[in-house]
């Protein structure tokens, strides 16, 4: 039986777990890299590591409105 993958981001973390961790900013800014670059959005990934500050306060909200973080790049 294959198992599902789930549409929440930080791992398939519940929402809970993974709101808390958007709102601390290095774990953010740490999890946003790794979320996109395993994701196989490689530039996205980089990207985030020169602005993932500026990346944060987007992905606190998005986090907050749709249990997902902000999606820039789709490449």
């Amino acid at each position: 039986m294959a198992k599902k993958k789930s549409n929440k981001d930080y791992f398939g973390l519940g929402y809970v777990v993974s709101l808390i961790l958007a709102i601390i900013p290095f774990t953010a800014w740490i999890f946003g890299v790794i979320t996109r670059i395993s994701e196989g959005k490689i530039i996205a990934g980089i990207v985030r590591i020169f602005l993932g500050w500026l990346v944060w306060i987007l992905d606190l909200v998005f986090m907050i409105v749709n249990g997902r973080i902000c999606r820039l790049l789709n490449v």
